[in-house]
């Protein structure tokens, strides 16, 4: 489903170093302390009742998560466990589903309004859809002023929702009716393909196909670009110069931060400095990343091809790397510092899958959509940063001799 028009090679032109650009300790020294670590985990699939294991978007709503899958959307109630799907109204020839009309299949996108409950899906080439009082209304390119029907991404902003597809962004305020599309024509925008979209403090992000990171003001109407100035596409020719590369698959803004993910490595930027995360040099399971959730300033979730990533205590170069053992099943979560690897923890669940594409947090809990299902991490004991001797360091098994990373 990632647009690929060719295929670069990321590599790193200066010496590699520790990724942080004022160390909290020495290079290949250990903080004074550990992250947390999810040990316990839920897989929720087919067989529980979501109507497909390929989960493409996931929304925490309170007690409720909303589930984006190839199949349909599902609702999952955390008090009780009860799971409602609703499939496309076209494929509902038995009768056993109530299926509410969904108006199409293959669900990539959700929001849920705070002010009404809305919950708006973005479907891949369907268009968008809003699920309100029991019922679908359907917005695409024939009935509305919707720019494209495959739509990747969807925000709400105060009256408004942000609908991210492959050909420009659309605005669309419910209340007047009014629709606005952005492309080429009236923003920076190289490429039309937009990957994503968030809202956050007054300004839209939006992450773009060729064109970075694009940050909207939505009361000045303003545009901000994060580009790599170093115009190179290939390499990452200056170090921690701006984004770490121009295709951008999400961005997550939190606390004064941006998380930006790329299809060759992630970033981070604080309003002044910019820093690059690559896979070989901090313990992240890869480069190629589908997806981006901040919790905080300091601690991000990275949805890669290979596993779950973590940013789990920036200041101290943290970074917990989650994967399933492909021949146990098991889970196994590897702990990080500087580059180095400290700890590996066996699990007998950890992410349902190693292709990750949706993400969110909720309070302590995170929620991973993969292609084999959606994994729930449960935050027991959950901290933020680190601490001395956490639980789960009595389940955890040294690294030989702390090695560095040879990922």
């Amino acid at each position: 489903m990632r647009h690929r028009a060719f295929i670069l090679i990321a590599v790193l032109a200066t010496p590699i170093a520790a990724w942080s650009a004022e160390p909290a300790s020495p290079p290949g020294a250990q903080a004074k302390g550990l992250p947390y670590v999810y040990t316990n985990w839920k897989h929720i699939t087919k067989a529980d009742g979501l109507p497909n294991d390929h989960i493409l978007a996931v929304k925490a709503d309170g007690p409720r998560v909303w589930i984006g899958t190839e199949g349909g959307l599902a609702r999952f109630d955390k008090r009780t466990g009860e799971i409602r799907s609703w499939v496309y109204k076209d494929e509902n020839k038995d009768g056993k589903e109530d299926t509410g009309g969904l108006p199409w299949k293959v669900i990539t996108a959700i929001d849920v309004d705070p002010k009404t409950g809305d919950v708006w899906l973005g479907l891949f080439g369907g268009g968008l859809a809003r699920f309100s009082a029991g019922r679908f209304d359907h917005f695409h390119q024939l009935n509305s002023g919707l720019v494209n029907d495959v739509v990747y991404g969807v925000a709400i902003e105060n009256d408004n929702v942000w609908a991210a597809t492959t050909a420009g962004a659309s605005r669309y305020n419910p209340k007047t009716g009014q629709w606005t599309i952005f492309t080429e024509k009236n923003a920076p925008m190289e490429e039309i393909w937009n990957y994503g979209v968030a809202y956050h403090d007054g300004k839209i992000y939006l992450a773009v196909w060729g064109s970075g990171c694009l940050e909207y003001d939505v009361a000045t109407g303003r545009w901000e670009e994060y580009l790599d100035p170093d115009g190179e596409m290939e390499i990452d020719l200056y170090r921690d110069d701006g984004i770490i590369h121009v295709i951008v698959t999400g961005a997550s803004p939190v606390d004064g931060a941006l998380w930006v993910s790329t299809y060759f490595g992630t970033c981070r930027y604080d309003g002044r400095h910019w820093r690059g995360f690559y896979a070989h040099e901090t313990g992240l399971p890869s480069d190629f990343t589908n997806n981006v959730k901040a919790r905080s300033a300091n601690e991000c979730y990275f949805a890669h091809d290979k596993g779950l990533g973590v940013v789990a205590d920036f200041p101290t170069e943290s970074v917990v790397a989650y994967t399933r053992d492909p021949k146990t099943l098991r889970g196994v979560a590897q702990v990080y510092q500087h580059g180095k690897h400290l700890y590996t923890v066996d699990m007998e669940q950890g992410v349902p899958h190693n292709f990750i594409i949706a993400l969110d947090t909720d309070g302590n809990d995170t929620w991973v959509g993969t292609s084999k299902g959606l994994g729930w991490a449960i935050g027991t004991g959950y901290y933020p940063g680190v601490k001395e001797n956490p639980e789960w360091l009595s389940k955890a098994k040294p690294a030989p001799a702390a090695t560095a990373s040879t990922k």
